[in-house]
């Protein structure tokens, strides 16, 4: 990933509360050609989902993928759903898809199909607005001034 990639997720995950650690996983992709075709694609969405899965905390965390045919929510909306989530005492592990989505099976067994937009956004990207919102939801959750609308 680019360098300010590294750092605009680094820099909400350091303001996130002691409380909440977001921390990262990154899942090596599987190696593509320069003209996958539909079965390669098939393949390489079925190792990534198996590389997914096994990063996944053991023991029952809520599990959303980010993928565009999601549900689109206000930042309050996610908030209300974070607060939830900490009165279920449950871990969260966000999902986001390679370069060719997400695994269709995966998305299937997601607790949540979370969309920020109808746009395909490269995962680069996604990850530094998935950081910076859950940073605003939970700054809405503590009446913190960094979300001021």
């Amino acid at each position: 990933m680019p360098e300010w990639i590294s750092a605009g997720f680094a820099d909400y995950a350091r303001r996130m509360p002691r409380e909440m650690p977001l921390t990262l996983a990154e899942i090596k992709p599987e190696p593509r050609g320069d003209k996958p075709s539909a079965g390669d694609i098939a393949r390489i969405l079925e190792q990534e989902a198996q590389r997914v899965e096994a990063a996944l905390p053991k023991g029952g965390s809520v599990t959303v993928v980010l993928d565009e045919t999601g549900k689109a929510v206000t930042t309050r909306q996610l908030a209300d759903r974070i607060m939830r989530w900490r009165e279920d005492g449950r871990d969260v592990s966000f999902a986001i898809g390679g370069a060719d989505g997400t695994a269709v099976r995966l998305k299937k067994s997601a607790d949540w199909l979370w969309s920020l937009s109808p746009l395909t956004l490269p995962h680069g990207l996604v990850r530094v607005v998935v950081a910076e919102q859950l940073y605003r939801a939970i700054s809405i959750i503590g009446n913190h001034p960094y979300h001021r609308a």
